[in-house]
């Protein structure tokens, strides 16, 4: 399955924290999860950066991705993304240069500009706290993409990342917004949106990246992939059961950050107002949720309006056996689609 017809399924992991659950087990069965979607031609593997969000076990994405490109061989494992502004350029460059040595031709490195966390987090993260410091952010990508990309001999610059790398190693942008997606266009970078956070959003920034790119020396050919939430399960039903503990974090979040992923039988006796209700509906459908058949359309549905070379399938899902299963009805929803004549979207080699 994986690229069938030039389109790629990938996986955005933020790793889900269930209440009454041990964080590290879900942590654990990160390396349980990532080879069972390797088996099934999954095309990558990302996790996401959170800090003081107990919900989320995504901390130190670099740590995590040489664990997972450890039990895998052919995913490409990469994060979804760095918040940059939460890091030195130098340290991420030699991070990612480090993993790059050890699972060559696998890394991605994926860039975000949302600073996260409120004041108390951007202090432990010794970030100034600073409104002005975000503007810097052009200018921090920029020396962290130089890090990144190999000298010229006898052009050696005045720092340099150790481990030097020998090719460029890929670094995508992340966004929410159509600002973002002009700034991918105009760097000429593969562009990540998030649907799954602004599917409102996903159209006119898709449009806006495909117009205005500009195509580089890492990128010859505007590359997009696209977040969505993703529950599939056997029956309509049953996907909607799994999908309560989403739709509940996504209006419990707001009132209290600090609280975990309930189970679904928690989220089942959640008692959602009908303006919550209201915005839930909104939100969740332009999602891919569903049963077999409710998934293929949906996905259908969301490759005509996005026109993404790729799917990033996020599923906080309760289980792994449930969370492989989500996964491998979504595979199977591309293979229908693409035998159903489905015209699949662009495909770019070097992402």
């Amino acid at each position: 399955m994986n690229d069938t017809a030039g389109f790629r399924l990938s996986v955005l992991d933020t790793v889900p924290v269930w209440n009454g659950v041990p964080a590290s087990r879900s942590l654990r069965e990160l390396l349980e999860l990532a080879p069972a979607v390797e088996r099934l031609g999954y095309h990558r593997y990302w996790v996401a950066e959170h800090h003081n969000m107990p919900a989320f076990g995504t901390s130190t994405p670099p740590v995590l991705i040489g664990q997972l490109a450890g039990v895998t061989s052919t995913l490409r494992i990469g994060s979804g993304g760095v918040m940059l502004p939460n890091h030195v350029p130098f340290v991420v460059a030699e991070q990612f240069a480090t993993l790059d040595v050890f699972h060559p031709g696998r890394i991605d490195l994926g860039i975000g500009r949302a600073p996260g966390g409120e004041p108390a987090t951007a202090r432990a993260l010794r970030r100034t706290g600073d409104p002005a410091h975000e503007g810097a952010f052009e200018e921090q990508l920029a020396e962290l993409i130089g890090y990144l990309t190999p000298f010229r001999p006898g052009a050696r610059p005045p720092v340099m990342v150790s481990p030097p790398p020998e090719l460029p190693l890929p670094v995508w942008l992340l966004g929410t917004s159509a600002s973002s997606a002009s700034l991918a266009a105009r760097l000429g970078l593969p562009y990540a949106f998030a649907h799954h956070l602004n599917p409102s959003g996903t159209e006119t920034a898709v449009a806006r990246y495909r117009e205005e790119f500009r195509p580089s020396a890492r990128l010859e050919r505007p590359y997009v992939a696209v977040s969505a939430q993703v529950v599939a399960a056997d029956t309509d039903e049953e996907a909607e059961y799994l999908a309560g503990p989403i739709k509940v974090a996504h209006v419990e979040g707001r009132i209290n950050p600090l609280t975990l992923f309930r189970t679904p039988d928690q989220a089942a006796g959640y008692q959602l107002t009908d303006a919550q209700q209201s915005y839930l509906d909104g939100h969740f459908a332009p999602q891919i949720v569903g049963g077999a058949e409710t998934v293929r359309r949906r996905l259908a549905d969301f490759r005509a309006r996005t026109g993404a070379d790729e799917l990033l399938a996020t599923a906080p899902v309760f289980g792994l056996e449930a969370r492989v299963r989500t996964f491998q009805l979504l595979a199977d929803a591309v293979d229908q689609s693409v035998a159903g004549g489905l015209s699949p979207a662009s495909s770019a080699s070097s992402s």
